[in-house]
């Protein structure tokens, strides 16, 4: 437990710690935002919309986070579109899908803000209703919808693998692009 769970007041102005491990190498906080070797993820939302994926190196484990030169590591940025509160626990509906890359959930974590409102224990809901239900994460009890929330994934996460693909039907079912009858083709990230 860190000092910013047991007083989220703090939050104001000591970013949450986070396990190096999981996420790629030269990641830093503050306490509104995550860089990845100085690129703010909260611009890159504003560059790319979401839901949106960054990938750049790993960490080799147990190093302090070291760089490792052959491994890659993602995030995934995604906006909230619902969240519903039953028993101290949230259920939180986000616009993208996890079920296709290897996101460590209970490194989850709010950006775009600083919350000062106590954690609390989250159901994370993929943007289809065949998707993942992925549990054991805390995410600040304040959360809405709007809300941005990055999610750290082992490995190369492609940004075809996130989006929600029940919402364009026109799409082949093997997640290639039909370029001559797909109106909606994937986006590139920095349009």
């Amino acid at each position: 437990m860190t000092l910013t769970h047991i007083l989220p007041s703090l939050r104001r102005s000591i970013a949450d710690p986070l396990n190096s491990n999981n996420w790629p190498a030269h990641t830093t906080t503050s306490p509104s935002d995550v860089m990845i070797a100085g690129l703010s993820l909260v611009t890159l939302v504003e560059w790319c919309g979401t839901p949106c994926v960054h990938t750049a190196a790993a960490v080799v484990r147990g190093t302090n986070g070291q760089s490792s030169e052959t491994e890659l590591a993602s995030v995934v940025l995604a906006r909230v579109t619902s969240v519903s509160q039953e028993d101290g626990q949230l259920s939180v509906w986000v616009d993208a899908e996890l079920d296709r890359c290897s996101a460590v959930c209970s490194e989850a974590r709010l950006i775009g803000r600083a919350s000062t409102a106590h954690a609390s224990p989250a159901v994370l809901f993929p943007a289809s209703p065949s998707g993942t239900v992925h549990r054991a994460l805390e995410l600040p009890s304040d959360l809405t919808r709007g809300d941005l929330i990055v999610v750290p994934c082992i490995g190369v996460t492609l940004l075809r693998e996130v989006q929600n693909h029940s919402a364009h039907p026109e799409r082949v079912s093997d997640d290639r692009v039909d370029r001559a009858r797909d109106p909606f083709p994937f986006p590139v990230c920095g349009r």
